[in-house]
């Protein structure tokens, strides 16, 4: 079920995550272009709605298989 600190959480993680993301591919495929912003903001919009909604749907999943990763990490310290 999503809660609103869920959902603010994944506006703000989305934001962040597809910004640093976008940025770093825009600029390593197309370089210092003269029109890098328009071509970044392009990309970027289409990647923040998807990486809220990705998010949203990973963010349970991811929080099991950490939690399992680290018991298991903590059972084998001995």
């Amino acid at each position: 079920m999503m809660n609103f600190p869920s959902l603010v959480f994944a506006l703000v993680m989305g934001f962040l995550m597809s910004l640093s993301i976008t940025l770093a591919t825009t600029f390593v495929r197309v370089g210092p272009a003269g029109n890098f912003f328009w071509l970044w903001l392009e990309v970027w919009v289409v990647a923040y709605p998807v990486a809220i909604v990705c998010i949203l749907i990973y963010r349970p999943t991811a929080s099991k298989i950490t939690a399992k990763i680290l018991q298991k990490l903590g059972s084998n310290k001995s």
